[in-house]
């Protein structure tokens, strides 16, 4: 298959950083995000605007694709009602388990459509959520439900961008087939790599919150807690950013020598930071553009990962199984 023909669709899109990976192989054919403020971003860069809320929205209706895309918030599963059907006598499945999620969504659009292939995005806590019990469920469905081959990894993405931000991803195919995620480098690019050079003064701290800041660490560093600013290192690498940059910076604070108070990152500093292209359009506040790529992914990262599926995909390499242990009674049998 042509690699240029594959057909993709991006859930939960935010601004498009998934896409932007995808892109180079082929065709999206169906997008999805409920943020108004992210739909113009999106719509400014891709030129088209994403459909609505994905839970309004008949999996039927979604057009035919070989790959689904889906960077979709962690929410706690209800398991209520399973034990409510049990005691009715009634069947259900694992996809039943995750009713009232955002993930129950996506399960019930590749049980529609079947891709040959998802990749899904999502904070590295997931897998420690409510004791493993929700990553649990999340796999019993992909694959004894769905039947996928399922990969998965925390990758931190540090060794390509100048930010320190792990996340979980999870990598299935339809067809048994093997995959390895890409290798990334434990070294990276400096902070000092992605900043501007000449900031508008805006977006330096005023005395009022930088004196405010330092106190609220001082307090919190006598009761032994961590909690507070993070002044960064422009040889090194950043914290992670957050959606909640844009209340006052304070996870990422550049120094700004002797003197002068520190300064928040401007949204194209985040937007590199996040490996983002410089030709991104950013056409909204302030404020609606930190929450938008503290939300985002780091591009890089999903470039890499999105050769290795197309890669294995066209390998089309089987699963080596490995070699089935001879139980006693499998012995016996065979005599």
């Amino acid at each position: 298959m042509d690699a240029l023909l594959y057909r993709f669709i991006d859930l939960f899109a935010g601004i498009g950083g998934i896409r932007l990976a995808f892109d180079p192989y082929g065709q999206c054919v169906f997008t999805s995000e409920w943020d108004n403020k992210a739909k113009e971003t999106y719509e400014a860069n891709f030129g088209e605007k994403p459909d609505g809320d994905i839970t309004q929205i008949n999996e039927h209706h979604i057009p035919d694709h070989d790959i689904l895309l889906a960077g979709f918030p962690c929410q706690p599963f209800s398991l209520a009602g399973v034990s409510k059907k049990n005691s009715l006598g009634r069947q259900h499945g694992f996809l039943d388990e995750t009713q009232g999620t955002l993930f129950f969504d996506i399960a019930r659009i590749i049980k529609a459509k079947q891709p040959q292939a998802f990749l899904l995005e999502n904070v590295k806590n997931l897998r420690s959520h409510d004791k493993g019990k929700t990553y649990k469920v999340i796999k019993k469905v992909l694959e004894e439900e769905l039947g996928y081959t399922v990969y998965d990894a925390v990758i931190n993405a540090k060794g390509l961008v100048p930010q320190s931000r792990e996340r979980i991803y999870i990598v299935g195919f339809r067809k048994p087939i093997t995959f390895e995620f890409p290798d990334i480098p434990e070294q990276g690019p400096s902070l000092r790599s992605i900043l501007e050079e000449n900031v508008p003064e805006k977006y330096t701290l005023t005395d009022n919150l930088w004196a405010y800041l330092q106190a609220y660490k001082e307090k919190h560093s006598k009761k032994g807690n961590g909690f507070g600013f993070g002044l960064a290192d422009p040889d090194s690498y950043s914290r992670t950013l957050s959606a909640r940059y844009y209340k006052d910076g304070s996870e990422i604070l550049i120094p700004q020598g002797e003197g002068k108070n520190p300064r928040r990152l401007t949204p194209r500093e985040c937007a590199r930071l996040q490996g983002f292209p410089e030709t991104f359009k950013i056409e909204v506040s302030d404020t609606a553009a930190y929450k938008q790529f503290g939300n985002s992914v780091s591009v890089p990262v999903v470039s890499r990962i999105a050769e290795k599926m197309i890669q294995a995909i066209e390998k089309d390499e089987p699963v080596k199984k490995e070699p089935e242990l001879l139980t006693d009674r499998k012995i016996k049998a065979a005599q």
